[in-house]
């Protein structure tokens, strides 16, 4: 069974699991992570518990923390911070005066102690390709350190920014969504959504992620309900339906004779469901007959 805990580099950012070894952490506490560019700190937002190897199967090879942060951790981590600030407004001052149609999203900030060499990250967004060599140039003069410039689509862009979805909640790929799944205007139909793309676009511009990972359970709501405009029997009254309620799990139905529109469970308008309630009730002497027949010795 392993043991795992969760942290974050930034406050209501995205989740990172980590096998904690032997040590003991508390919410709130501050820890090492390794990264490719050394430890980095990071904040403990789920303590250490061990996991059902069956719920967790994704749980395992996780890499393990390299330890408490202590204050010299946090303060160059501090600095790391500033630096990155301070690089991404000298981006845009220089970006700004070059009249380049480029947009600063993100910075990374490489130590020395513990890359090869300093070096500042930058990752953009552009409607199209871009000749930055000049602002390589003077942004290498500007820092001091070595510029790499990468280009990053919508997507990426508004998980690295993060922001406040249609939902209102924070963005799902600035927390929890890792990977990212293509998503078509089929599912916003299956799920009873205005098919325009504005409506339904998140704040990267394209379609909500939260599209695709919701579809299977309007699809199998659909596949076991009966259909808009089907005729339906409820508590022994015919009746109509006019909508359909996933959240709820019922539907609306309007019935024939009294035209009132009530919402109604999926266990009552199932067909199997009328069927398995309206069979007899099978009597004492009968059921003691059956069990004779299928057990010869009782």
């Amino acid at each position: 069974m392993p043991r795992v805990m969760a942290v974050s580099f930034e406050r209501y950012g995205r989740l990172y699991y980590l096998d904690p070894g032997e040590a003991t952490f508390h919410v709130g506490d501050r820890v090492l992570v390794p990264t490719d560019a050394g430890p980095e700190v990071a904040e403990c937002v789920w303590a250490p518990e061990w996991v059902d190897p069956e719920q967790g199967a994704g749980l395992v090879d996780l890499p393990v923390c390299a330890g408490p942060a202590d204050e010299a951790d946090v303060a160059r981590d501090a600095e790391h911070r500033r630096r990155r600030a301070e690089a991404k407004l000298v981006a845009r001052r220089l970006i700004k005066r070059h009249g380049l149609a480029m947009k600063i999203v993100g910075v990374d900030y490489l130590d020395p102690t513990t890359a090869p060499e300093e070096l500042v990250v930058f990752y953009f967004t552009a409607p199209q390709r871009v000749d930055f060599r000049s602002l390589v140039g003077e942004l290498a003069r500007a820092l001091d350190s070595r510029i790499d410039l990468r280009q990053v689509g919508s997507r990426d862009a508004a998980s690295l920014t993060g922001g406040i979805g249609n939902c209102g909640r924070d963005l799902c790929c600035a927390t929890f969504l890792k990977d990212f799944e293509p998503v078509s205007l089929r599912m916003a139909k299956v799920q009873d959504l205005p098919p325009n793309p504005l409506k339904i676009s998140g704040a990267c511009g394209r379609l909500m992620c939260c599209l695709k990972y919701e579809h299977p359970l309007y699809a199998e709501f659909a596949r076991e309900v009966p259909g808009v405009g089907a005729s339906v029997e409820v508590d022994g009254e015919a009746g109509v339906v006019v909508a359909h309620q996933v959240p709820a799990d019922a539907v609306l139905v309007r019935m024939k004779d009294s035209g009132a529109v009530s919402s109604c469970s999926r266990a009552s308008v199932c067909g199997s469901r009328q069927t398995y309630e309206e069979r007899p009730e099978p009597t004492p002497g009968r059921t003691k007959e059956r069990r004779r027949r299928s057990d010869p010795s009782a």
